[in-house]
């Protein structure tokens, strides 16, 4: 269980199909997020679908557990292979976004977001008057979604060799904050390469513009499974 997701953060379907077109051998895992799916809504996620795509439908849900509840059944419809919640939001809401999959579609991982690869230690700390360290919200955050029945998290690629040594080989980690080595890390805090989260532990790494903005971007995403997955 090892793949690369690719983040299709564009602001419309034209710009995203364009994309996906220069596809033609292999279709990749896609990430479908909120300006993507705001723009465009359930049909651009359909579409995707229809092409043969897995989707990642990264909407981070996070709300009173019934509102939740009743979010994630429509989410269930539109037969998306991955999905997720923020971990913030509690236990119970975790629990029922999970319960309303299962009553619609069972086969979608329903992942929690711990702490987002945009955020320090020190912005967590004085903003967010979190006092514990990252390291320790995040395992914290991760324990509560599996007791909540998720199947995993998305975590920063550096605390993907703690979620499995607490949580086990089958917790799955999510890790976006993949560049490679000569890229930027432009907003992102926590970030490594598709190399080191191979070897770190990460399941799947959610990989943007190393991808979306290469020149060439096919032969990027070549490169990030040759590295991540071995193929």
């Amino acid at each position: 269980m090892r793949d690369v997701i690719i983040a299709c953060d564009f602001s419309s379907k034209e710009e995203t199909l364009l994309f996906l077109d220069k596809f033609t051998e292999k279709k990749p895992f896609v990430k479908i997020g909120m300006e993507l799916y705001y723009s465009e809504g359930p049909e651009i996620v359909k579409e995707i679908k229809k092409r043969g795509h897995k989707i990642f439908l990264d909407l981070k849900l996070h709300d009173i557990p019934n509102t939740v509840y009743k979010a994630m059944k429509n989410i269930g419809i539109l037969d998306v292979d991955m999905t997720n919640v923020h971990a913030t939001g509690g236990i119970e809401m975790m629990n029922k976004a999970r319960l309303a999959l299962d009553e619609v579609n069972k086969d979608t991982i329903l992942l929690a977001v711990t702490i987002l690869t945009s955020t320090s230690e020190e912005a967590m700390q004085n903003e967010l008057l979190i006092n514990s360290s990252l390291n320790n919200t995040v395992l914290k955050y991760a324990e509560n979604a599996k007791k909540a029945g998720l199947q995993g998290v998305v975590c920063s690629p550096l605390e993907a060799s703690l979620i499995k040594d607490n949580l086990g080989e089958t917790f799955v980690s999510v890790t976006p904050g993949i560049r490679f080595a000569s890229n930027s890390a432009d907003d992102q805090k926590r970030v490594t390469t598709p190399e080191k989260a191979k070897e770190i532990g990460s399941h799947y790494i959610v990989v943007g513009r190393s991808i979306t903005k290469a020149e060439n971007p096919v032969e990027a995403y070549n490169r990030c499974m040759k590295e991540f997955v071995g193929e």
